[in-house]
């Protein structure tokens, strides 16, 4: 009988969501990027909307557990910490799963800050994050007219993954 291995498809999808309250006297972080603005994103973590929803996009992409399953907001080593903790663990399990990123898309819902003069060096980041050239990772912000979300930030996100052709990477690739 064939393994499950030899059936695996060559290319998987995960969608992530995350939302978060902005709040006075904390720094904003957006994709791993401090972005200037009077209110941060409340969280348990650093509050960073993007990363959490990429995290969530990688691991259910590989029917992991989710974010809040691995990483639970009730464990105080977690109070602060950078989200790219989160995306580096969700990126070890596509790995280890025996897949790599192809591309990811994200959408940005927010009222403020505007997120064009910062999307560059967020999809910097997230690419830097994810070992995958720039042109691999899409941003688009919207407002949320009407939708009574001006105190909160909102992340969608899709990420297509690809089975690895050489499941024996090198060990840059399997950081």
């Amino acid at each position: 009988m064939p393994s499950a291995e030899n059936h695996r498809p060559a290319t998987r999808i995960g969608y992530g969501f995350d939302s978060h309250e902005f709040r006075p006297g904390i720094p904003l972080q957006i994709g791993g990027v401090a972005l200037p603005h009077e209110r941060g994103l409340g969280g348990h973590s650093d509050g960073d909307v993007l990363l959490h929803a990429i995290t969530d996009a990688l691991l259910g992409a590989v029917a992991a557990p989710d974010i809040g399953a691995l990483f639970p907001p009730s464990e105080p080593k977690w109070k602060g910490a950078d989200s790219a903790v989160f995306l580096r663990e969700g990126l070890k399990r596509v790995r280890a799963a025996g897949y790599a990123v192809a591309n990811l898309d994200s959408t940005l819902i927010l009222a403020a800050p505007k997120i064009g003069l910062h999307a560059a060096a967020i999809r910097q980041r997230v690419a830097q994050l994810l070992d995958v050239p720039v042109d691999c990772v899409g941003l688009k912000a919207k407002t949320p007219e009407g939708l009574n979300l001006e105190n909160t930030a909102v992340a969608h996100v899709v990420v297509l993954l690809e089975k690895r052709k050489d499941p024996k990477r090198t060990a840059k690739n399997n950081r």
